[in-house]
């Protein structure tokens, strides 16, 4: 796993204990990137109440460009509210919420990528461009 993808861990908030196991890095290399990037250690685990950081800990990259969901259930626990990890991934990639189900638009199974995931108003636009066979 290169050094890029540690250092886009860490400044999501991983601890190193969880990129260790996410990406299979032996800690003293993820320590030495932290170090490189000046960033102080972590506490482990996310807050409750932040589902952004539970969904960092509970994905893993693959090599041909994929953010695979590790777990079984589809819903984070945010405080006292559930969440679709696919509407917590879209508000990652786009900096609002969707509107609508929120789908994988890639077609990889248990893709959850930011950047690979389309709310409502996204598939409507792609459908009128490119018709209904997409």
């Amino acid at each position: 796993m290169s050094r890029a993808a540690i250092a886009e861990l860490l400044q999501a908030g991983l601890t190193t204990k969880a990129i260790a196991r996410q990406i299979h890095v032996h800690t003293r290399t993820i320590t030495a990137v932290r170090r490189e990037l000046d960033l102080p250690p972590t506490r482990p685990g996310p807050k409750p109440s932040d589902p952004e950081a539970i969904f960092w800990r509970r994905t893993q990259p693959t090599e041909d460009g994929h953010l695979l969901w590790t777990v079984a259930g589809r819903q984070l626990r945010g405080g006292d509210n559930k969440v679709s990890v696919y509407r917590v991934a879209f508000r990652i990639g786009n900096q609002r919420d969707p509107v609508g189900n929120v789908m994988t638009g890639c077609g990889r199974d248990r893709c959850v990528h930011p950047a690979h995931v389309e709310d409502q108003p996204m598939r409507q636009q792609y459908k009128a461009i490119f018709g209904e066979t997409s």
